[in-house]
């Protein structure tokens, strides 16, 4: 009998995936083949208000991994997919300029932590310790490096930013909240977004009855 594939979400956290609200263990388990997880709902805000970063972020923004701005209730998309045993995600951000996509893909590390490569090819990689707690999934970097060519280049820790990421479900308004945050040394918050969303899991079948 073939296994049943599991996300890297749900292998990280083993026997703690049930401690999850049910709706995020949705969210977090694998995608079936021929299925797409879509998430639709509004960003708070998205970038950061220091406009002295943003031609640093906007070299990054090209890649798909940040964007240039500081703007509120930006409507977005999320589509996910489970391809050999990584977690896909693409999220496209409406800005007031135009469409922008994120793109980014979630492993398994060796040592049961999970990795997000960021951008397009991988640009940004950032590794997390995963947490289950109130029902919620939190994420906190260890730590963040970045792709040279061919050689990836770990930031030492005294200039690596620290990275957060809570998922939690509110049953009161029946949508799915998310919060990322990024931390520099010295200088403090440099990018973070927030919004919520309502999620789904269509196969492709649907897709194309709907289309």
């Amino acid at each position: 009998m073939t296994p049943v594939p599991q996300s890297p979400y749900a292998r990280a956290l083993g026997e703690r995936l049930d401690d999850l609200h049910p709706r995020l263990r949705t969210y977090f388990q694998a995608i079936p083949d021929g299925a797409v997880g879509i998430g639709e709902g509004v960003f708070e805000r998205v970038g950061t208000p220091r406009r002295w970063l943003w031609p640093i972020l906007r070299l990054l923004e090209r890649r798909g991994v940040v964007a240039a701005c500081w703007e509120r209730d930006i409507p977005f998309r999320i589509e996910n997919r489970t391809i050999a045993s990584r977690a896909i995600g693409e999220r496209t951000f409406h800005l007031a300029r135009g469409p922008w996509v994120m793109h980014d893909a979630v492993a398994l590390t060796r040592h049961g932590r999970v990795v997000d490569e960021l951008g397009e090819p991988g640009l940004i990689a950032a590794c997390f310790d995963v947490r289950a707690h109130d029902g919620a999934l939190e994420l906190t970097s260890r730590a963040v490096g970045f792709r040279l060519g061919r050689l990836r280049v770990r930031l030492p820790r005294f200039l690596s930013p620290v990275v957060r990421l809570t998922e939690r479900f509110d049953d009161a308004v029946d949508r799915q909240f998310v919060s990322v945050s990024i931390d520099a040394p010295v200088i403090g918050r440099v990018y973070e977004y927030r919004g919520h969303f309502q999620y789904r899991i269509e196969t492709v079948a649907e897709r194309e009855t709907a289309g």
